[in-house]
């Protein structure tokens, strides 16, 4: 045969949204943070990123700790498995999901009104 080998690594990352990443810790996310917010919910795309509402202010890293802990609740992983890799002091930041899989975090994560 001279076809071309396709992996599921490949395949599925063709598959994923723009916000999501495979790496070789497990995932990466883009994210837009809206701080301050009445809820913490996932809102929908903005730029290319996922968009999402914490209902804590930006204050002291409050609102990256409450990322944090809206991430592990919601993908039900413990909070030590997220690491926030940029963007500490910005509403754009990238988070890593070490040990979970990009197609269950697009899933779990997919905004309500299905934009990619």
């Amino acid at each position: 045969m001279t076809g071309e080998k396709t992996d599921s690594r490949t395949r599925a990352a063709a598959d994923l949204p723009a916000w999501v990443s495979a790496v070789a810790a497990g995932t990466e996310l883009a994210l837009h943070i809206q701080p301050g917010a009445r809820r913490s919910a996932v809102l929908g795309v903005h730029a290319g990123r996922l968009k999402v509402a914490i209902q804590s202010p930006p204050v002291e890293g409050r609102a990256n700790g409450a990322l944090v802990e809206f991430l592990a609740a919601a993908l039900k992983v413990p909070r030590r498995q997220i690491a926030l890799v940029a963007g500490e002091r910005s509403r754009d930041k990238r988070v890593e999901l070490r040990g979970v899989d990009p197609d269950t975090v697009a899933r779990v994560l997919a905004p309500p009104d299905g934009t990619e």
